[in-house]
């Protein structure tokens, strides 16, 4: 069964730093933050909308939820656990900095039925980090990231592509290390230039540029097949579709299609290795991938489909429950 969220968000809260690609309330559209009352209203709802609250949590979202004022935290989370177990929802994620996780914390957290917890890692690279004020380092989130296992959370990992001072070694080397710690869940988000920012300044300045788009799909591709294999699941891949994002965006890598965009690039690659350089022209290939691949491995818009059909080369595609995620076989071959 999919799993589901309910989201709930919370900009800026408490958080200790603006780090340079940073504003809350554009990337999440909220202009006031939620009370209890808000987020009993918000669960009360959804329970009588969602059909397997089983599969479903309660989502902070949008700022570090850890570095709230206790208070009001604790304000938040008395108000989603009555919504959680006996018969309704799974459990509470929420998202929150590296170095915004302590014991006390945990423990709290898990007082209150918080079952998973994200840390915005970012980067791995200290150089990338300290140029984006983060304000903690790559072993900041390694800590984190050892605490939250011990005390029996979910781990998940956000990381984010293209910041200010990264080379595509820095993206690799992020990639390396966010694998060896195995979270359960990754979140990639390519970097957004949002007006009103550090990186928005920066960008216009003409002191930061970014990799191309095709750069950083092929990254974020190569990252997902990556994380597939390790058994690390990737719940999202490029930013949310958004009016408010889309209305401040000045620069980086926005895509309402973002993900189907890098998951269709893995297809066609895998596609090429097969097809090979030696092709005759008017070749028409039968390719099987898993049936629910297939409108990935046809492309966005049927791209790969077009792509091959200007090389000379017609394909089909075809469903096989037998093949994993991101694998194809070669069913046919006729010159």
């Amino acid at each position: 069964m999919k799993h589901a969220n309910i989201s709930i968000f919370i900009p800026h809260i408490g958080c200790p730093h603006r780090c340079t690609f940073c504003d809350q309330r554009t990337i999440s559209g909220a202009q006031r933050i939620p009370h209890g009352d808000d987020v009993r209203a918000i669960c009360e709802k959804a329970l009588a909308e969602v059909k397997s609250p089983e599969n479903t949590e309660i989502a902070f979202f949008g700022g570090s939820f850890t570095a709230i004022p206790k208070e009001y935290m604790t304000e938040l989370l008395e108000s989603a656990c009555s919504f959680v177990g006996g018969g309704k929802f799974r459990g509470i994620r929420i998202s929150t900095r590296p170095d915004c996780i302590d014991r006390d914390i945990l423990s709290l957290l898990k007082k209150y039925g918080v079952t998973a917890i994200e840390l915005g890692a970012q980067s791995m690279s200290d150089k990338v980090l300290e140029a984006n004020e983060r304000g903690h380092s790559s072993a900041d989130v390694e800590k984190a990231a050892a605490l939250i296992r011990e005390y029996g959370f979910e781990l998940g990992l956000q990381m984010m592509v293209g910041l200010y001072k990264s080379e595509m070694s820095d993206e690799f080397e992020t990639l390396d290390k966010i694998v060896s710690l195995h979270p359960d869940t990754v979140r990639i988000y390519p970097v957004v230039i949002l007006e009103g920012t550090k990186l928005g300044e920066l960008y216009k300045s003409g002191e930061y540029s970014t990799f191309s788009f095709d750069e950083v799909t092929e990254f974020a591709a190569i990252a997902m097949m990556k994380f597939e294999y390790e058994g690390i699941k990737v719940i999202k891949c490029g930013l949310h579709a958004s009016e408010f994002v889309e209305r401040d965006m000045i620069g980086g890598f926005y895509h309402p299609a973002f993900r189907e965009i890098c998951e269709s690039h893995i297809y066609r690659r895998k596609m090429e290795e097969l097809i090979g350089c030696d092709t005759e022209s008017d070749s028409d290939f039968v390719f099987a991938v898993n049936p629910a691949c297939i409108s990935k491995a046809m492309g966005h818009k049927k791209a790969n489909v077009e792509y091959f059909k200007n090389h000379g080369v017609n394909i089909k595609i075809i469903g096989d429950a037998n093949i994993p995620k991101y694998e194809i076989k070669t069913i046919e071959v006729r010159r």
